[in-house]
């Protein structure tokens, strides 16, 4: 863990897969308006490669975390509590495909089981232990926006078990924006389509439609995710951007299949 600069002052965030991708782009964004961020991810060098895009001045800490093991989420909120004395925001970004164009009837149970652990217990791990924070500390609340995905909503070809856990983080977020009420913890979700990043490049060599051939999508930047993410982190704890859906504009989404 490194420490740039405590400033207890600061709204405090985690973003889990922070390393690159939309998680790097949120963190930036976040860190550029002034928050305080603690930066999780599987490997310390893309976390430190965001620290230091994130400048000198960022409010910034590197905690190495595999989401899908209890003991390092522990860990993670342990060393946020340390570093800054609470959590104001969650963004449960932390996630993976699995293998990719793999019929159901080949996905191996390994994968299946990699792919539901890091994308859903995962989120729920972290979720679990911000919701604890959030409802002890002074004053009471925050917010924990997940990263869905339009697969959420419409699956793509071969993808069984990323779709499924998709499914499941949107019943998470309702689950945690109900029992969160009491305690003035709000939970919202992002769905996301064709944000360009490394999980993207395949989109702009050909993927597989559901009609069987192959396509070439248009993709949109990762900033513009992030821009929508830290506008629902910024609103008031009275108010809840409940799920969101930024998508490059001509993709196959509308009207998929």
């Amino acid at each position: 863990m490194s420490n740039k600069l405590l400033n207890s002052d600061a709204k405090a965030a985690v973003v889990t897969g922070a390393g690159s991708g939309i998680g790097r782009a949120v963190a930036l964004a976040l860190t550029g308006a002034g928050w305080s961020v603690a930066l999780a991810g599987r490997r310390p060098e893309p976390l430190a490669a965001t620290a230091e895009l994130a400048g000198e001045k960022a409010r910034v800490i590197t905690v190495p975390a595999d989401v899908s093991r209890p003991e390092d989420v522990t860990a993670l909120f342990s060393s946020v509590r340390e570093w800054i004395g609470r959590v104001d925001l969650l963004f449960n970004n932390a996630g993976t495909f699995g293998p990719r164009s793999v019929p159901v009837e080949d996905l191996s149970y390994d994968d299946w089981r990699t792919v539901v652990e890091v994308n859903l217990t995962g989120a729920f791990l972290c979720a679990q232990a911000a919701y604890r924070q959030m409802k002890e500390q002074d004053p009471q609340g925050g917010r924990i926006i997940n990263n869905g995905s339009i697969s959420a909503h419409a699956p793509r070809p071969h993808s069984v078990a990323y779709t499924a856990t998709k499914h499941a983080m949107t019943g998470l977020t309702k689950s945690l924006s109900l029992d969160g009420r009491p305690y003035r913890i709000a939970c919202g979700q992002i769905d996301i389509g064709n944000a360009a990043t490394e999980m993207t490049e395949r989109m702009q060599r050909g993927i597989l439609q559901a009609n069987g051939e192959l396509a070439v999508e248009p993709v949109m930047a990762a900033d513009d995710v992030a821009r929508t993410v830290l506008h629902m982190a910024e609103l008031p704890l009275e108010a809840n951007v409940q799920f969101a859906t930024v998508l490059a504009t001509t993709m196959p989404y509308v009207g998929r299949g």
